[in-house]
């Protein structure tokens, strides 16, 4: 019988596809919305191994203009190799820098952007959980204090897979139950990527200090709940952060929300048009970060130590990013990366 992934295992050994093509694949599979499925086959094609390949053979043949420096030390080499050399690695430098400085694009649209519903109890919160799910996700109660775990609902926001976690209502409790729960939303808070904190009509314009602070990195959109009690004027924002007003009871201006969060959404998962792909998984991060690292050590130390000492570094840089595409010594990571696979496929 057929393994997990054995076909395109097949493939990949046999040259015809490289790794970042073989992940794709099973992206692919695994895929749920337009963005997710774009994203796959972008990379199935190609799209980072030529970048990665690219990057790979900038650094061998910087590496044996370095070593033509030791091994032909007496012989006449032009004079202007070495620096030559050393600009073009500073410019890989910062084409590897800027990749990583991507706001982990890639990765979030693969795995879900999360986001999380914070406010005090009674706020509205999982009343807006249950409109955004299209169904009765949360217990919705007039008794404070319903919601004591996180409520997960999966989300298909503008073709980008979104994780909305609805939370516990944030004040002190005697209760020891629900103080958990106030623990588990205060640190779904610090993860999240987006937190949308859910403020009762009475809190606005007066919002308290700890709804506030929940603002203050910006990662936030404010939305004051209930406007069908009493109107809401002159919204403006909350310290750089955009207020929305809105009635998840009513349904008023609930439009205008979704149509805010799917952009914010967007932002967070899709480069620009015309932009070249990101990392879509850790370990590209993590071999990337190895390579600058070893670039970096080698460009630092050009002046100071010797080109034997230099040479070594740009291997490992070459190396690290080698294993990204499965160029050289990915033997250990063959079946952790095809384990999640389909069988067959």
């Amino acid at each position: 019988p057929a393994e997990a992934g054995e076909f395109t295992r097949r493939a990949f050994l046999n040259g015809r596809l490289d790794l970042t093509q073989a992940e794709a694949i099973a992206d692919l599979v695994a895929a749920e919305t337009a963005e997710q499925r774009r994203q796959a086959l972008d990379q199935a094609a190609g799209a980072l191994g030529r970048i990665y390949d690219a990057w790979r053979g900038r650094l061998i043949a910087a590496i044996a203009h370095v070593e033509a420096g030791i091994d032909f030390a007496d012989e006449d080499l032009p004079a202007d190799i070495d620096r030559a050399a050393r600009d073009a690695l500073a410019a890989l430098a910062g084409e590897i820098a800027a990749h990583l400085d991507d706001g982990r694009r890639g990765e979030r649209l693969r795995a879900g952007v999360h986001l999380a519903l914070l406010g005090r109890p009674n706020a509205g919160k999982s009343t807006l959980l249950n409109l955004l799910a299209g169904r009765d996700a949360a217990i919705v109660s007039e008794t404070a204090g319903t919601t004591r775990d996180v409520i997960e609902v999966h989300l298909d926001l503008g073709g980008v897979p979104v994780i909305v976690a609805d939370t516990a209502g944030l004040r002190d409790s005697m209760d020891e139950i629900e103080r958990e729960g106030v623990r588990r939303a205060a640190a779904r808070a610090d993860w999240a990527d987006l937190k949308l904190i859910v403020l009762d009509r009475g809190d606005w314009p007066d919002v308290p200090a700890d709804l506030r602070a929940l603002a203050a990195d910006g990662r936030a959109l404010v939305l004051v709940n209930k406007a069908d009690l009493a109107p809401v004027d002159d919204l403006g924002d909350l310290d750089g952060v955009p207020v929305l007003a809105l009635s998840a009871r009513t349904g008023a201006g609930v439009e205008a929300f979704i149509a805010r969060l799917t952009a914010e959404v967007r932002g967070l998962a899709l480069a620009g048009t015309g932009a070249a792909p990101g990392p879509t998984r850790a370990r590209h991060r993590h071999a990337l970060e190895e390579a600058r690292a070893a670039l970096a050590q080698a460009l630092d130390g050009w002046s100071r130590q010797g080109s034997e000492l230099v040479a070594e570094d740009l291997r490992l840089a070459a190396r690290a990013i080698g294993r990204i595409t499965g160029r050289v010594d990915v033997e250990d990571l063959l079946d952790v990366i095809f384990a999640d696979f389909c069988i067959g496929k």
